[in-house]
């Protein structure tokens, strides 16, 4: 994923999108002054900023805040759908990315206004609005962010655990691949992330989880794939810090999936292929 850190760009470009994005694609660290509401369809899209990563799998709705700056990257082919708010209407919303479990209503209200084509400022679209916002004012929220450091130490850490989740280096067989020690590194988690090694770890297996199952994947398969020794160990795990089995996640996202195709207008596309680059998977298909 591109490095928040790095100089952003300004977007402006405020048109609702639809797009679909390849799996891996990378969109650059950008900023607006708007704020931003993402709906993956299909895949997931995980964004993250300088304090944090979130993941936001098909049927969770992300929130990006005015000016906070952000990149992204794709999981899976992703079909993403983008609306922006101004900031008169984004008061009650918090002030750091977010990601809501959408409910039946906020879910069909969002679609409504990405699918009907009218300007937003129209009565109707207004109503919808109203209803989204009323909706994500209820609506629970992921406690999944994943803090991620500053210290270059650390992060030097981070960033190969990022690469390869599963990997079962102990702290000691990082830090020696990084140049730091095991109690310089150890102290650093409790200092700068407030969680130790193996939670910050298990909370990054997880975030790739929710990616995983909301594709299809096998509990099993799962665990596996992501380093747990066993599929009671991240079962538990899962439940611990989702509220839920990841058998039963799996069934709720994947009986989220089947979504109406976008109609009637043509949102820009620049903001998702001109900011970084970022390879489509294909054209956005837009009916109408």
């Amino acid at each position: 994923m591109s490095d928040p850190s790095g100089e952003p760009n300004f977007c402006t470009d405020d048109a609702p999108l639809s797009a679909l994005l390849a799996h891996g694609a990378d969109v650059a660290a950008h900023f607006h002054d708007y704020g931003q509401l993402r709906y993956a369809a299909r895949g997931a899209l995980v964004t993250a900023t300088q304090v944090g990563t979130w993941v936001a799998p098909a049927s969770r709705i992300m929130w990006v805040p005015p000016f906070a700056v952000h990149s992204s990257k794709a999981y899976g082919e992703t079909d993403i759908r983008v609306l922006s708010l101004p900031v008169t209407l984004t008061g009650q919303l918090p002030s750091e990315p977010s990601v809501f479990v959408a409910s039946a209503l906020l879910r069909e209200a969002y679609l409504a206004l990405m699918s009907e084509g009218e300007p937003v400022e129209s009565p109707r679209a207004r109503l919808l609005i109203d209803v989204v916002l009323a909706e994500l004012a209820r609506a629970a929220q992921e406690p999944l962010r994943l803090p991620e450091p500053s210290d270059r130490r650390l992060k030097a850490v981070t960033d190969l655990l990022h690469a390869d989740p599963a990997s079962p280096a102990t702290l000691a067989e990082l830090g020696r691949r990084t140049g730091a020690s095991e109690r310089t590194l150890s102290r650093l988690f409790g200092s700068e992330l407030s969680m130790s090694f193996h939670q910050w770890r298990t909370l990054l297996r997880i975030q790739r989880a929710l990616i995983e199952l909301s594709d299809g994947a096998s509990v099993t398969d799962t665990a596996i794939r992501l380093g747990w020794s066993n599929p009671s160990s991240f079962i538990d795990a899962f439940t611990e810090l989702v509220g839920q089995t990841p058998g039963a996640y799996r069934s709720s996202a994947r009986s989220s999936r089947s979504l109406p195709r976008v109609r009637g207008w043509r949102g820009s596309r620049s903001s998702w292929r001109n900011i970084g680059g970022s390879p489509m998977a294909r054209e956005p298909t837009l009916e109408g």
